[in-house]
């Protein structure tokens, strides 16, 4: 009966064992998926920072292009502004134009955002700034070179469009506009018009653009021309070997009409020459001096 009962206890000491190996084994697993989580968070926190870093390095290199593109830009609209600027000066004084009015010579904005360590712009804004500057200037060079431009044309048109110069290019004044003697009769009589001497056979040249309304033989004038010009002109150019125009014609300054001659009531070859405003016989020599 005693040895059964010292022995009694081993049991209780083989569960006690057991249940301690069981927790130690328990410890164990729940401390190793612990560290297995743990290294797996890290993994993935590792992972997405290098994701952002990428991305910002993207960003980076996307904003450098866009600044170079910006800059190139800039550089391109101070180039127009340059050409601009140039051209305007030369028409100004080509057509003698106001300079204060046209004023091509003002300097165009210069400079542009300093750039950081990086190499991109810490101040786009002053960047857009200046682009905007450019811009508007350019739209007001450009507006002064087209208004430039119109008025230098349209000052060329009219001055193609009045009479000066004279009908022939080597030629000279016989006979001046007013009272003179006549030559066929000797009495005082009204020169409507100048007789410029010249070689027989010599250019006669219209000195402005119009319409041609006559172009025949007319008596006392011999073979006659006469065009019709803007603010009510008209000049008449007698006395021609040969006329070149007919009547309806359109001719241009500096057009040839004809070539001197001595047709008509003449003493030898010119070209007689009238000018008339509304009908109203005028002095041409204050055309004959502009060329």
């Amino acid at each position: 009966m005693r040895r059964q009962t010292g022995l009694a206890w081993l049991p209780a000491v083989g569960l006690l064992l057991a249940l301690t190996s069981v927790a130690l084994w328990g410890g164990y697993k729940l401390g190793s998926s612990a560290a297995v989580a743990s290294s797996v968070d890290e993994h993935e926190l590792q992972r997405q920072l290098s994701d952002q870093s990428r991305a910002i390095e993207q960003g980076q290199l996307e904003t450098r292009a866009h600044l170079d593109a910006m800059a190139k830009r800039l550089g391109e609209m101070q180039a127009e502004l340059l050409r601009l600027e140039v051209l305007g000066g030369e028409l100004v004084k080509a057509g003698n134009l106001d300079a204060e009015e046209f004023n091509f010579d003002a300097p165009p904005p210069r400079g542009g955002p300093e750039a950081g360590d990086d190499g991109i712009s810490v101040d786009l804004p002053e960047l857009l700034a200046e682009m905007e500057l450019l811009a508007r200037t350019i739209s007001d060079r450009a507006h002064k070179l087209e208004l430039a431009q119109g008025l230098i044309v349209d000052g060329r048109v009219q001055q193609s469009l009045l009479p000066s110069g004279q009908p022939v290019q080597k030629g000279w004044i016989s006979s001046h506009y007013g009272y003179r003697k006549d030559p066929f009769t000797g009495k005082k009589a009204f020169h409507k018009g100048v007789d410029i001497a010249g070689r027989r056979g010599a250019e006669v040249l219209a000195v402005a653009s119009g319409l041609v309304t006559l172009a025949k033989a007319k008596t006392g004038y011999g073979y006659t021309v006469e065009i019709s010009h803007a603010d009510g002109l008209t000049t008449r150019y007698a006395h021609n070997k040969e006329i070149f125009v007919q009547q309806g014609d359109l001719v241009e300054k500096g057009d040839i009409i004809g070539s001197v001659g001595s047709t008509g009531r003449s003493t030898g070859p010119h070209v007689h020459f009238e000018i008339a405003r509304n009908g109203k016989h005028i002095n041409p020599a204050k055309f004959l001096g502009k060329h």
